[in-house]
């Protein structure tokens, strides 16, 4: 597909109206998993709400690829530049383990730094669940909720347990309400990523009392593909400091998006003002 129309749907998907039907969250236990993991180990997890063109407050995309339900195909996981196809793609992760999971997740994929001491989890929501996606997310964000998934002898840490958590996606909080507070459990600032339309304005009331740091979020609207996510991580992977983590992000952004470094600083920005 052009870039140019695929980029154009993207944006016009952003600015669609917050009164279209929204599908309600799924009601699950929060677990309780105090399992020690492999501290020997980071971890990075990261949630992608697929993009739906029946589910989301969003103009659609191509039927193909907008298909909520259908991972392999899907803008934000499947498609070149999709968190699934892009890490697999790239030289700096290893994909270790693929799992079907449930009707909410129907796939995890786990990878491995090459060089570092990182694991990353990537977690697909079904596009109906983007509001439990953004719920689980928050709840990471604040260690309120911690799992871990063992990985032949290993055990990993997930969600509250990983040192840094990701949301990828439609902005969700465009279109539906969350009464939840996500109160940090645990004293433990952890960092986060939000790569989701104008999600500095709108993510901020609720991610402020988790503590955590906000590395790379946005003021306006975005195509949250995986090439941002990606070259973030590579830089904070080299323990760079936050400002260059976001630069990082902008200039993968700049050039895959065809905007000047400039604009695309402008759109993706650290801390909280």
């Amino acid at each position: 597909m052009n870039k140019l129309l695929l980029f154009s749907l993207l944006f016009t998907a952003c600015q669609a109206s917050s009164s279209q039907k929204h599908t309600a969250a799924i009601k699950i236990p929060l677990p309780a998993h105090n399992i020690p993991f492999d501290s020997s180990y980071q971890y990075i997890h990261v949630f992608v709400a697929l993009c739906d063109n029946d589910n989301q407050g969003i103009v659609p995309v191509p039927k193909a690829i907008g298909n909520g339900q259908d991972p392999d195909k899907n803008l934000y996981w499947g498609c070149g530049n999709g968190v699934r196809t892009y890490f697999k793609n790239s030289k700096e992760w290893t994909l270790v383990k693929k799992y079907r999971m449930d009707n909410l997740r129907p796939e995890r994929l786990i990878f491995r730094h090459v060089q570092a001491p990182y694991y990353l989890i990537a977690d697909a929501y079904d596009g109906r669940y983007i509001k439990q996606c953004t719920i689980d997310f928050l709840n990471s964000c604040a260690g309120r909720v911690k799992d871990t998934i063992q990985l032949k002898e290993k055990i990993l840490g997930t969600n509250g347990n990983a040192r840094l958590l990701a949301y990828i996606g439609h902005d969700g909080l465009m279109d539906f309400d969350l009464q939840e507070r996500f109160i940090n459990a645990d004293s433990i600032r952890r960092d986060a990523i939000i790569l989701a339309c104008i999600s500095r304005d709108y993510f901020t009331p609720h991610l402020a009392p988790t503590l955590a740091r906000p590395l790379v979020w946005t003021t306006g609207l975005m195509s949250p593909e995986a090439y941002t996510l990606h070259d973030a991580l590579s830089s904070y992977i080299r323990n760079e400091s936050a400002e260059n983590v976001r630069n990082s992000a902008a200039r993968a952004y700049s050039k895959y998006q065809k905007c000047s470094e400039k604009a695309a600083k402008g759109l993706l920005v650290t801390g909280w003002r």
